[in-house]
């Protein structure tokens, strides 16, 4: 095995673990509620909301902590929060509990922002689309993971506390994997564009237009994808139990994510790609939640999985093949990128919440979730379509 597959696979398993590490103790929320005599979901939704505030600033972040320690330290800085969401389970209080659980969340944030410097930096433009679908597939394969393992885990290790410890654990042995055979790059490397800056700060990126529009169109992506586990399964008579739709949506994920990076490397239009994986989205989900069939419904479901990855691996590319694209430039992209995005998300699910309880009915609140799907498809209008420029230069990547 070459070093470039094995540190891209070492840094794809380490966010696989993040991911599920966070839904396993979803699974787990009952179970970690009674350990600290929590009683109102209110106070359980922590769990959750934890992971998420650290993701929104940790995204943002990064970029200034792949500056200041390089791609090497920066990512072991990262798998060392991963690994430390273990001492969860020593936690004596909630509160304690939810600061481990927000150091995990951190590592998430990071680990998520620096796939792009490391497919940068390891790997030629011609074999980028097929890493970044890969590693577009590690949440979802990390949460199937959680679904189909944490009740074995749990009748293994006998509770929650021993579970997590298993994941941070296998975190650990990932983290002296990656000390051990990754690389340093200096982040202000080559660009195919001689004109390009050589250094590509927070600020530069404010600036940039590109870098907002790609947070906009993904954030609806985002508040429907998370709504479907979260909202859809609350509607009156909603046609499929939310146990199948869980198991339906990973999967359907899985088999979008291949279709995606076959794609990406056959068809070199990404806008294309995006715009109408997008309108099938919104089509199939506003299917999922008004049909009264449950085969229809699942059918539907599968879709709506299936064309919300498609795209992913050619959205993921894109900023990879804008002119100028540097490590650093692309670290700082991706930065505001996540981190707008779940910006953006936290708002509108707090806003389909409010919809909710004025209505009184969350039918309301899930078409409300569809309907901002729509902007995967209306941001592509307004994107730049880089999959027809050839990059004659491969990034050469600078030791630190």
């Amino acid at each position: 095995m070459e070093k470039k597959h094995l540190v891209g696979a070492i840094i794809f398993l380490t966010y696989t673990l993040f991911s599920m590490s966070w839904v396993a103790g979803s699974i787990m929320t009952e179970d970690i509620m009674r350990s600290y005599n929590i009683n109102s979901l209110a106070s359980a939704a922590w769990m959750t909301n934890a992971i998420t505030i650290a993701k929104i600033l940790g995204n943002l972040l990064a970029a200034r902590v792949l500056i200041s320690l390089g791609l090497k330290k920066a990512v072991t800085l990262a798998s060392v929060l991963l690994a430390a969401g273990g001492f969860a389970a020593f936690s004596e209080s909630y509160p304690v509990y939810l600061f481990f659980r927000l150091m995990m969340g951190f590592g998430g944030a990071f680990i998520v922002v620096y796939f792009n410097p490391v497919v940068i930096n390891y790997f030629k433009p011609s074999e980028r689309p097929l890493v970044n679908g890969i590693n577009a597939s590690a949440f979802n394969f990390g949460n199937l993971l959680a679904i189909l393992s944490t009740g074995t885990l749990l009748s293994i290790f006998h509770s929650w506390q021993n579970v997590l410890m298993v994941i941070s654990s296998i975190s650990f042995i990932l983290l002296v994997a990656w000390w051990l055979f990754s690389d340093d790059f200096k982040q202000a490397a080559q660009s195919s564009d001689a004109k390009a800056k050589t250094d590509y700060t927070l600020r530069d990126g404010m600036k940039d237009p590109v870098n907002w529009i790609l947070p906009i169109c993904y954030s609806g992506w985002l508040f429907c994808y998370l709504s479907i586990f979260s909202l859809f399964p609350l509607v009156p008579d909603f046609a499929v139990d939310s146990s199948i739709i869980g198991s339906i949506i990973p999967v359907a994920a899985m088999m979008g994510s291949v279709v995606g990076i076959v794609i990406a490397k056959r068809f070199p239009r990404r806008v294309l790609v995006i715009r109408y994986s997008g309108l099938v989205i919104t089509l199939c989900a506003a299917l999922m939640i008004s049909t009264g069939n449950s085969m229809l419904a699942c059918a539907a479901a599968f879709l709506t999985g299936f064309f919300m990855f498609v795209p992913i691996t050619s959205l993921m590319t894109l900023p990879q093949e804008l002119p100028g694209v540097t490590a650093a430039r692309v670290t700082v992209i991706f930065s505001m990128f996540w981190s707008i995005s779940y910006g953006i998300e936290t708002v509108l699910m707090f806003l389909a919440g409010v919809l909710a309880d004025m209505t009184g009915n969350v039918f309301y609140a899930a078409a409300f979730a569809v309907a901002c799907s729509v902007t995967f498809f209306i941001s592509s209008f307004f994107l730049p379509e880089t999959g027809v420029q050839k990059v004659s230069v491969e990034a050469v990547p600078a030791r630190a």
